[in-house]
Parts: C-alpha cells; structure tokens; sequence
C-alpha cells in the first residue's frame, strides 16, 4: 500500500508549530516535512502523522495520553525514540509547540551529525 500524502491542514500545524530558532533545519525525509537540529531529526510529519522524538521520560509521559503510540513507519519498524502525537492535540496548537520545543531541546542535546567529506 502506498503512503498517503499529508493533508494541508496538517502541513500548516506542522510548520507553524516549529520553533522560530534559526537552529531549525527544515527538510523533507521520505517525502514529507521533517525539522532537524544538528543534523537530528526532531520531529516530522509521516502521512497524517506528527511525530516527535523525545527523551525516555518525556517520551513515555507522552506515550500515556490517549491516541498517542511508537512510531512505526513501517509494520515491524518501530522507532524508538518517536513517538506519534494524538489527534486530538492537533488542534491544540499550543500543546503541539510545547511537544515540539521538548523535542527540538533534546535532539539540540544530541552530538551533532557531521556530513562526510567529499574526497577527489
């Protein structure tokens, strides 16, 4: 089955929910919008999901709320550290940000990713 296409509106609440650090790296990853700190991917969007990667703690407070659950993007693929946001908390925008910015510090914590050099 093919992957679906995020919806606008999702589009829209991703992007306004980023934080306006000039930190943030915004790129897409299998098609769809994601936000990078270092070269780590914080959070992103993956058909008509919104996930973010958190700490343990953060990650399983989260994992608590209703309509929340581990990222698998594919069946059998867990993962680990990302979680999918619920639904419900879509619409409330300044719940989204706070999950968002929560991601955005740890993946800043994260050793930053380097790109290998191009050797001639």
């Amino acid at each position: 089955m093919a992957w679906q296409k995020s919806k606008p509106a999702l589009v829209e609440a991703f992007y306004e929910a980023l934080p306006g650090d000039a930190a943030v790296e915004r790129r897409k990853m299998f098609g769809y919008p994601c936000a990078f700190v270092g070269g780590n991917m914080f959070t992103g969007l993956h058909q008509q999901n919104l996930v973010v990667r958190l700490p343990e703690t953060k990650r399983e407070k989260l994992l608590a709320t209703a309509g929340a659950s581990r990222f698998e993007p594919m069946q059998g693929r867990v993962m680990r550290e990302y979680v999918v946001v619920p639904k419900s908390m879509l619409a409330d925008r300044t719940t989204l940000r706070r999950w968002i910015r929560e991601a955005f510090r740890y993946a800043a914590s994260l050793p930053a990713k380097t790109k290998p050099s191009k050797h001639k």
